[in-house]
């Protein structure tokens, strides 16, 4: 038992346990890049319930909300989808006794799209035409921008429309692609089945 007490032996010892434990490296593989799994709900639509100047169908696996913020007016609401946290806000405006309102009102749709200008890389504007003969102005956005589609519409001579598609999330858009389309179908939809009253 002598040789324990000798200082060599405890320093050959721990250089063979750390060159004896190195001499197999196992291969290492990269994991690839992951995104959450977002399960989407089949498309399907329901009516909206009447008491607006306007009705549509709208997805059922949203919620029908009243806007509730401080600038709110009449008949301003959020098709909510509790499960996507995503929110498209629609205001109205009845703007017949308005003309120059109703000019004030294309303007603010352009300007709140503009805001985007900064993060967008990209905005794509057209003029989608809808079943029943009125048409949209529609813009989708790219980048990371908080609303990634926005449209208005109006009859020109009482009704004006504007929706805009908002995410309660801070999640990066190119994750968030799925969804984004997914909710883009919906609003599509809203447009082809709206009517005003």
């Amino acid at each position: 038992m002598a040789f324990f007490r000798f200082p060599g032996f405890w320093c050959v010892a721990a250089a063979s346990l750390l060159l004896g434990g190195c001499t197999s490296t196992p291969d290492f593989t990269p994991k690839p890049k992951g995104y959450n799994r977002i399960d989407l709900p089949p498309h399907s639509y329901q009516r909206l319930a009447p008491g607006h100047p306007y009705t549509f169908e709208y997805s059922r696996a949203a919620k029908i909300l009243r806007d509730s913020s401080y600038l709110a007016k009449p008949h301003w609401i959020n098709v909510y989808y509790p499960q996507l946290k995503a929110n498209v806000q629609l205001t109205y405006a009845d703007v017949r006794a308005d003309r120059q309102g109703f000019n004030r009102l294309l303007e603010d749709a352009r300007k709140l799209t503009g805001k985007h200008e900064i993060k967008a890389s990209g905005i794509d504007e057209r003029v989608y035409q809808m079943p029943g003969g009125m048409r949209a102005t529609v813009f989708e956005l790219q980048g990371e921008v908080p609303s990634q589609f926005q449209f208005y519409t109006t009859d020109s001579t009482r009704h004006f429309l504007r929706g805009a598609l908002y995410f309660r999330t801070a999640t990066a858009n190119d994750s968030l692609a799925p969804v984004i389309e997914y909710v883009k179908q919906d609003m599509v939809h809203l447009l082809n089945t709206l009517q005003y009253k």
